[in-house]
């Protein structure tokens, strides 16, 4: 009899991108750059600063500080951050359905993000969204570290960073033109899949499983 570890297919994992990919973190980000901009007495425009989220922190804060103070800025911004920016962030439409569609398929979902793990974890404890495992952090390519790591075959995300990560990984690239990039950047830098959100998921996934058996 052949043995069953060498004829079963290994378990689906999906890995998803967070901000703008299962959360809106917009209004959250722009009340936390406010509320640093008070703090510290720098201007900051918040509202410039969110049309252009899913690099690292410090990518961001380079703009409006000088590279010296950015270590402090950054730990100042992630204290502010939990009590500013939780509770005004929402869930992107189709969020929780994405993640619950991946288990009723038998696999696993992870978050794999460029965000402070730590703040990550809040978001999705507050909005009820309970993936497998989190993993923050990590950007662009470096994502494909965890995507290995926890054997993901699909990656999803709304970044041309998210594409990298997942082609390094060489993992399907999902991608979705809920953030800063359109669909036609998305395609042009690689993604194997473009959605307008992650409502189109689940029926997605439905024909996905399928082609892989």
């Amino acid at each position: 009899m052949a043995d069953m570890a060498s004829t079963t297919a290994p378990a689906l994992t999906v890995g998803f991108d967070l901000d703008m990919t299962l959360i809106d973190s917009r209004p959250g980000i722009r009340a936390c750059y406010q509320a640093l901009s008070e703090r510290t007495g720098t201007y900051i425009d918040a509202d410039l600063a969110v049309t252009r989220l899913g690099p690292p922190l410090a990518e961001e804060l380079i703009n409006w500080f000088p590279e010296d103070r950015l270590a402090e800025i950054a730990d100042l911004y992630r204290a502010m951050y939990p009590s500013i920016a939780i509770a005004a962030t929402p869930e992107m439409p189709g969020a929780r359905a994405a993640v619950d569609a991946v288990r009723a398929a038998g696999g696993r979902a992870i978050v794999v993000t460029a965000k402070y793990e730590p703040n990550a974890k809040l978001h999705l404890e507050h909005l009820g969204i309970h993936p497998d495992e989190v993993v923050g952090n990590l950007w662009a390519e470096q994502k494909a570290e965890a995507l290995r790591e926890h054997g993901a075959s699909v990656y999803v995300g709304d970044h041309l960073g998210d594409v990298r990560g997942a082609r390094k990984a060489e993992a399907l690239s999902l991608a979705v033109a809920t953030g800063p990039c359109s669909a036609e950047e998305l395609r042009a830098a690689g993604a194997d899949v473009v959605l307008d959100d992650l409502t189109g998921f689940p029926e997605w996934l439905a024909d996905y499983r399928p082609a892989r058996a």
